[in-house]
Parts: C-alpha cells; sequence; structure tokens
C-alpha cells in the first residue's frame, strides 16, 4: 500500500437508515472501480451504491444505521494512488501541480496553492510573490505548458488580462 492517496470525495449526511450516506464532492471517476475505499486512515468495503455519478449515495460494510453515517460525516473518501485509474495525455493529480512555480516566460509570478474545481472547468489558485492570488483556468489559452518534474508551469498573464 502506498501513503499517497487522492481523495475521491466526502462522506455527506446520512441517506435512510441503513448506513448509507450521500458524498459531497464526489470524484466519480476515483469512485467508479473503487469496492474499498480509506476512511479515516481504515480501508473499508463499500457495500452499496445508489445515486448518480453526480450525486452517488454509499454504505460501508460494518457501519450499520444511520448514527454510524452521521457519524463519518465529513471524513474523506481516499484511494491509494497506486489504485488510481491512468491519465490521459495533457491530465494531471491536482497533488502534482501544489507548489509547482508559475511563470509568465522569464518572469516568476507565484506558486500554485491548489486546484479549484469551477463550474466551466478547474482552475488553479495561484499565491503570487508580490502578495494577493491569481486564478488560472486549465485551459490551453492560458497555460502555455506544465513540467511537472521540473515543477514549473508556465501561463500567459495578458491571456489572463494581467
Amino acid at each position: 500500500m502506498t501513503d499517497r492517496f487522492l481523495e475521491a470525495g466526502r462522506v455527506g449526511r446520512p441517506h435512510g437508515l441503513d448506513g448509507s450516506f450521500h458524498v459531497k464532492r464526489p470524484d466519480a471517476r476515483l469512485l467508479a472501480g473503487a469496492d474499498e475505499l480509506w476512511v479515516n486512515g481504515r480501508r473499508e468495503r463499500v457495500e452499496r451504491r445508489a445515486g448518480t455519478d453526480e450525486r452517488p449515495i454509499l454504505r460501508l460494510a460494518g457501519h450499520a444505521g444511520r448514527d454510524a453515517a452521521a457519524a463519518l460525516h465529513g471524513a474523506a473518501l481516499e484511494i491509494p494512488l497506486d489504485r488510481a485509474p491512468a491519465l490521459e495525455p495533457d491530465e494531471y493529480w491536482a497533488h502534482d501541480l501544489v507548489g509547482c512555480a508559475v511563470w509568465d516566460g522569464g518572469r516568476r509570478v507565484g506558486e500554485v496553492r491548489r486546484m479549484l474545481p469551477l463550474p466551466s472547468c478547474e482552475a488553479l489558485e495561484v499565491a503570487r510573490d508580490g502578495g494577493g492570488e491569481l486564478l488560472v483556468p486549465m485551459v490551453r489559452d492560458a497555460i502555455r505548458a506544465i513540467d511537472v518534474s521540473a515543477r514549473r508551469i508556465d501561463v500567459d498573464l495578458s491571456f489572463l488580462g494581467e
């Protein structure tokens, strides 16, 4: 087992009386093939799946009853990185981009703080070197290049109106 995990969602409010719960912020790709999830550092078997990809409902083995589901509320549902589905070319896991230096050509802009899911695309939240923050949408017009091994992302600030 690896000590690097990806968050597939979070335990939401209980659903019914059998221990099922809604999943908040679900990552459908990570949840789809997962018959086991790690919750609070423990491996848990997924016993029931219902709902949709956008609004999944799960129940974990050994967590029967509404009170058991409520006790898990807010906990991260994780899978080990080595069990994650393969990425397509030009796709990245958020944890690979966090901490990367952001440049506009030869001028350093700042550092990626986190990736945010937005309605139309994901965006990088960049902590600017001079203070403040910048949101960079994960689109080709805004991002010229990403080099994860060099920990560098080249953006086009003029496209972003900067």
